[in-house]
């Protein structure tokens, strides 16, 4: 350990050195020493010089499907080592990817209820009130090592994974790397390089004020002004859209096509969108952006943009772009010649290989779903054909979510895809349908409980969708809170047969966020079904 209180890691099983082991806290202090200043900490090494084995693979890249893969290899009795240009394994996700999404949707979603009930309980006074967002960007600066700190210690002290860190890494052929001065081998490469952010192509699109999730973690150096522009209508850009709107800005979406396309639910998106335009979310689709203008300093001063009504032009300091990712397989296509799609993304087969013979991929280098749950299983995956396993993987039929002010969780048909798939679809819904609409006193779940007394139709949708003839579970959708966790498992039930009558027969844990349950029980005993 040096005079600042940084430890210094000696080269792990080295001829003439020792192994080190750091605390939790110390690999905190290492890593953020690292993020200040790479080259004065150099290479952490964690390789047990005195295992003469060969390694099995090497992990180009230590986020989660580097991580994983490593970890499943190792568990199985092989020898693996992981490469990352960051002093920290885990990636992106808790550096500046879903981490910050998840913390700023907890934000839009407590500062919506603040900004409800403004003036009473005893909530603050929140009307024409703006809260900073920098303060939140700096809260998770400070406070992201600590799940990379965690995640190395566990790497390292429980799972035994060889690592070197803080080392770029070059592929020099379909067995060997180079990095931090040393050429390494194994009988497997497997490529886990990531995505990055698809920038706008558009004059202005490099000025000062112009962010996306990386830029806005890593650079923000002063407060956005009174208007956000966000440019695109997916996860990201509804997430950071609900957040800064919460935040009391206005916020002006320009979305090319439509807004939350992937919530193929109608009911479920209608729902969906009109409360984010209940809170002031000012939505465009059909919008394409024509520039964005700068001032004299080289920062955003307005974004113009052609939409069906005309080309309109919006006074702003902070545009947040978020269009998508693109995997980064150029590094892999340059040395290996890997077969890549259209859209950028190294090809696999059912076992993860690549076109190149003993060289794998994984992760949101594959393409979509550039879902965390892909990465971490086409990791464990690759290692396990690498390993002699018959095991194959082609991610489908999962569970999704996404944030505004909610959490919005879906899982199987919609109700347009089942009625277009069976002739007896059957919806089980809250609210139901009648004559007052939204404005009734249930949905009332957990973490709706006011809206529910006072703002009803704020309270949540739910809806399940069933086969009448069989019975079976085809479909469900939630906006409200706390649902996610369930349909992660509730999902795998529905692929194996999951009925109405079986559903209606488990015990609920009251007041629960859904009502699957108890409105399932409730048409059980017909046996011609009905929806409600």
């Amino acid at each position: 350990m040096n005079k600042d209180g940084i430890p210094s890691a000696r080269k792990a099983g080295e001829t003439g050195g020792e192994p080190f082991s750091f605390t939790i806290e110390q690999w905190a202090k290492k890593i953020e020493y690292a993020l200040a200043q790479p080259g004065a900490v150099g290479p952490i090494r964690n390789i047990h010089r005195d295992d003469k084995r060969e390694f099995d693979a090497i992990f180009i890249g230590g986020g989660a499907a580097g991580r994983f893969g490593s970890a499943y290899l190792r568990a199985m009795g092989g020898r693996q080592l992981v490469i990352d240009r960051w002093p920290f394994l885990g990636g992106s996700c808790p550096h500046n990817a879903c981490v910050p999404h998840h913390l700023f949707s907890e934000c839009a979603a407590e500062l919506m209820l603040a900004r409800t009930f403004s003036g009473s309980l005893w909530f603050p006074e929140m009307a024409k009130r703006i809260v900073s967002i920098k303060e939140v960007v700096d809260l998770f600066r400070r406070g992201r090592t600590g799940p990379h700190a965690v995640m190395n210690y566990q790497s390292k002290e429980q799972l035994d994974i060889e690592f070197l860190l803080n080392a770029p890494v070059r592929i020099v052929d379909a067995n060997t790397v180079e990095a931090a001065g040393e050429a390494f081998r194994a009988r497997a490469l497997v490529l886990a390089l990531g995505a990055e952010p698809i920038r706008l192509q558009a004059p202005g699109s490099d000025l000062e004020g112009v962010h996306d999730y990386t830029t806005i973690v890593e650079t923000l150096d002063r407060e956005p002004g009174e208007t956000v522009v966000v440019i695109g209508g997916g996860k990201t850009a509804v997430e950071y859209g609900c957040f800064f709107n919460a935040t009391g800005r206005r916020v002006v979406m320009l979305v090319r096509n439509r807004i939350v396309d992937l919530i193929k639910d109608a009911e479920t998106r209608t729902y969906v969108i009109d409360r984010m335009r209940e809170q002031g979310m000012e939505i465009i689709e059909g919008a394409q952006v024509a520039a964005i203008v700068g001032d004299a300093s080289g920062r955003v001063a307005r974004v113009v943009a052609e939409t069906q009504s005309g080309r309109i032009e919006i006074d702003t300091d902070f545009v947040f772009q978020a269009l998508g990712e693109r995997p980064r397989s150029q590094p892999a296509v340059e040395a290996l010649g890997v077969a890549v799609d259209g859209k950028g993304a190294v090809i696999v087969d059912d076992r993860l290989r690549t076109s190149v013979p003993n060289v794998y991929a994984a992760g949101d280098l594959i393409g979509a779903p550039m879902e965390m749950f892909k990465a971490r299983k086409s990791g464990a995956y690759a290692a396990r054909a690498i390993m002699g396993e018959d095991a194959s993987y082609r991610p489908s039929d999962w569970p999704d979510f996404l944030h505004t002010h909610y959490e919005v969780s879906w899982l199987g048909f919609s109700e347009e895809e089942a009625r277009a798939r069976y002739r007896n679809v059957v919806v089980l819904k809250m609210p139901p349908d009648n004559p007052n609409g939204l404005d009734i006193g249930l949905p009332a779940s957990d973490r709706t409980m006011l809206y529910a007394m006072a703002h009803p139709r704020m309270s949540g949708f739910q809806k399940l969708i069933l086969d009448g003839d069989s019975r079976r579970v085809l479909g469900a959708h939630h906006v409200g809170y706390g649902a996610k966790d369930a349909f992660q498992y509730l999902n795998v039930l529905v692929r194996r047969g999951l009925t109405i009558d079986e559903l209606g027969d488990m015990d609920e844990l009251f007041l629960n966020p859904t009502h699957f349950i108890q409105l399932s029980r409730l048409r059980a005993g017909l046996r011609e079904l009905r929806s409600l």
